[in-house]
């Protein structure tokens, strides 16, 4: 009888896709890679010790990396430069109107995961990131991540979002991220 062998073989995740999906796009012309195993979401610019930009998601999840992609998307160059693009970030435990502030910046990166998502053929879920805060209708942020994503429909991506989007869709062979029926307020998912 043969030895049992352990497989030798690393089978990728989905995230490791994805990964790879960016860097055939964005690699070349930005010299940024997107990378799994943070414990928190982190942007880092190049610097002296590492000559190339870091995007940083959560452990191995998916949709952190679209999520952190699609931040990286709508940063400008200048916010590029900045550790993690020179934004506040006020942890889990946010009372109403700090919520709401969290809200207003996350509905174009969350409706641009959504796009990214969909262009994956993967399943998304509207981030209300505040499980320790006040209880808060989620609806309104749901609303303003759907409307966020019909005027990304409509009226087009962002050049970098559009380009990922494009991939994702061919790499994945998954829906038509621009179809209206791949996004109806009824069905987004809130955690």
């Amino acid at each position: 009888m043969p030895d049992a062998n352990l497989a030798t073989e690393y089978i990728s995740t989905d995230a490791d896709l994805i990964c790879s999906v960016f860097a055939s796009c964005f690699w070349a012309s930005d010299r940024t890679r997107l990378l799994g195993g943070g414990e928190e979401p982190l942007y880092r610019p190049a610097d002296e010790q590492i000559d190339y930009h870091q995007i940083i998601f959560r452990s191995d999840y998916a949709a952190s990396a679209l999520h952190e992609a699609a931040h990286w998307c709508i940063a400008g160059e200048q916010r590029r430069l900045l550790l993690d693009y020179g934004y506040w970030y006020e942890p889990d435990g946010r009372g109403v109107e700090q919520q709401r502030t969290f809200e207003a910046v996350e509905a174009k990166p969350q409706a641009l995961e959504w796009m990214f998502s969909v262009a994956a053929g993967r399943q998304f879920r509207v981030s209300i990131d505040n499980l320790d805060g006040g209880v808060i209708d989620p609806f309104p942020f749901q609303l303003a991540v759907w409307q966020a994503a019909h005027r990304y429909r409509v009226f087009g991506l962002p050049r970098r979002a559009a380009l990922f989007c494009q991939a994702l869709q061919a790499h994945f062979r998954a829906g038509c991220y621009v179809n209206a029926d791949n996004y109806l307020i009824g069905k987004i998912i809130c955690n």
